[in-house]
């Protein structure tokens, strides 16, 4: 898949007559954080949602819309540039990728084509900003500040449903909610949607209350949004995206794959001169499957600008819109903690496969711990009191396959994929995953130390794999037999995975050149003096990856201490911190 240009002149050419005047569609995008689809329009019962709402009873309502990651900045590099995070190298939270010439963010093509382009104000997308792609970005950015006539794309985000405000109490959650009336306020022991994998405690009640809360705050926004465009007379000129960047803002939610983590709200309200065919009609639903990174290439379509050829995402609204089969999902490090994980979901059931099925589902992760939920969890769990839909995600491992069907289990409880009666199910979908593998060339398998390696070689990450045949050695180094073969490989991905792999584990590859591969020997094989050696490494990721290692140990990592102790300071990475603060305070407590 090669990088593709557009011209200016390219793109003027392509606009039929009608889009080249003053009488093309404005753009307003409405995002907002951490959600799922608890408004009422969803048909959620403690929702007080009345504008979302009303603006779905004005256009249309997308039931299967979901994003490519549980977490905002890989899956906002997906939404902005219209491709996979793994494509593009992404896909870890806080990474800091550089693009390949001619991958652009979708504003850059509209503003070519002279519309105002502005963001009010997350960016996040694990990239720097292209100066190319906005013409105001800041906290003052409006499409007011337009010349006159001249069309807008407009960015607002909303943050008041973000994680870090569901387990504010008092007075510091009142100011998130002031604007709400006393009978918009939630009542915890009223609320009867509290998913079965959280403990219900008082304490998980008020987090949940205060989502709900938190969504009614975000609805006062919407208001003020719409208000704006309605008072300028524009509501007949201007397409409104509303949408969530990914599910809701707790444990088993955020970061995740699953329903409560990918499935969001999306609503389009399309003025009538603007719709293709019988599209977005007022009060309509549409159940299509929809990703996140279709948005830019929807956008563009109902500007009546081309898709570049580069862009994996397709319009679901507009001409030429064809029904997608899948969506896919990736997880791969979710703040300080290494996981990779991969999902496919069709109309009816969900495939996840964990290629590091050895590691916890809940691994320590300093934000979400913090939390209410999550303490309430772990208080339990020390008590041997958890219930049984909460322990199973509480456990040390993860099965290999998860298969759900989400239509008769839309908790997604029950793993099926060692079920007969759902084999075909399993292989197909698991088929549908291997092909996306191939065609997107995922960058998921190769250790992110090794990936900044390749990129500052390389110049980008997305060069990586021009070879075909090296991505099917590594697929076939991850997960098929005989791992052992590729100990000698000349690609440290390759040892890497026989380090991780091979029985036995090769001990020549504790002495590797690559850092990645050393580790994950290490780690295997115990030796604690090798992983603290690499706590002093000069690349952040490496370090990174060993202060993991050695916190998975526990008590065996007692020799590491001192090293530990130093890695409170590292100088570069504030996830090697946390990694290495709840190691200490676990070996010292």
């Amino acid at each position: 898949m090669l990088p593709v240009t557009i011209s200016r002149r390219q793109l003027l050419a392509a606009l039929p007559l009608a889009a080249q005047s003053r009488k093309r569609p404005n753009i307003l995008w409405l995002s907002f954080e951490d959600s799922s689809p608890m408004l009422g329009c969803y048909g959620d019962p403690h929702a007080i949602t009345p504008h979302a709402d009303a603006l779905a009873r004005e256009g249309v309502r997308f039931t299967r819309a979901y994003s490519v990651a549980g977490v905002c900045a890989p899956s906002r590099s997906g939404i902005i540039t219209g491709m996979y995070p793994t494509t593009l190298g992404s896909m870890h939270m806080r990474s800091n990728v550089k693009l390949a010439d001619g991958i652009r963010c979708f504003p850059e093509y509209l503003r070519d084509a002279g519309y105002y382009c502005t963001n009010n104000a997350k960016t996040d997308y694990n990239f720097p900003v292209p100066t190319g792609c906005w013409n105001e970005n800041g906290a003052k950015a409006h499409w007011r500040n337009r010349a006159e006539g001249q069309p807008f794309f407009a960015v607002f985000n909303q943050e008041v449903t973000h994680e870090s405000r569901y387990p504010r109490r008092g007075a510091v959650h009142d100011a998130d909610v002031k604007r709400l009336t006393p009978a918009q306020r939630q009542d915890p022991q009223k609320l009867t949607t509290l998913p079965p994998f959280y403990p219900d405690t008082p304490e998980t009640r008020r987090d949940w209350a205060n989502v709900y809360e938190c969504l009614t705050a975000m609805d006062y926004w919407l208001q003020d949004r719409l208000k704006e465009i309605s008072d300028a007379g524009l509501e007949n000129d201007t397409i409104v995206f509303f949408w969530g960047d990914h599910g809701v803002g707790l444990p088993r939610s955020k970061r995740w794959l699953y329903e409560s983590g990918t499935r969001v709200p999306l609503i389009v309200r399309v003025p009538a001169r603007f719709r293709a065919g019988g599209q977005a009609a007022p009060n309509s639903v549409n159940p299509s499957l929809v990703s996140l990174i279709d948005l830019g290439p929807t956008v563009l379509n109902l500007c009546g600008l081309p898709v570049p050829a580069n862009m994996q995402g397709q319009p679901f609204l507009g001409a030429g819109v064809k029904p997608r089969e899948y969506i896919y999902g990736i997880r791969d490090r979710m703040d300080e903690r290494y996981d990779m994980v991969r999902s496919v979901r069709d109309a009816r059931y969900r495939y996840l496969r964990n290629y590091e099925s050895t590691r916890p589902y809940y691994q320590h992760m300093a934000t979400p711990e913090s939390g209410a939920t999550m303490r309430e969890i772990r208080r339990l769990q020390a008590k041997g009191e958890l219930p049984l839909a909460v322990a199973r995600f509480a456990g040390s491992t993860k099965p290999v396959e998860e298969l759900y069907d989400v239509d008769a289990d839309p908790w997604e409880i029950n793993n099926l994929a060692a079920d007969p009666h759902h084999r075909k199910t399993l292989e197909r979908l698991r088929a549908a995953h291997q092909k996306w593998v191939f065609e997107t060339r995922d960058l998921g398998l190769i250790p992110e130390s090794e990936l900044a390696e390749e990129e500052a070689r390389l110049g980008t990450r997305q060069a990586i794999f021009r070879d075909p045949a090296w991505l099917r050695d590594l697929y076939a180094a991850a997960t098929g037999p005989k791992p052992e073969r590729f100990q000698n490989s000349p690609r440290p991905a390759l040892r890497y995975w026989a380090a991780r792999r091979a029985e036995p584990v090769p001990e020549q590859l504790l002495a590797d050149p690559s850092a990645a591969v050393r580790i994950a020997a290490a780690r295997r094989l115990g030796q604690v003096d090798i992983l603290a050696k690499e706590l002093a490494s000069p690349a952040q990721y490496a370090r990174l990856m060993a202060v993991n290692a050695l916190d998975e140990m526990g008590e065996a990592a007692r020799p590491a201490l001192p090293a530990l102790r130093t890695a409170l300071k590292d100088p570069e990475n504030n996830y090697v911190i946390r990694v290495a603060t709840h190691a200490v305070n676990a070996l010292t407590k």
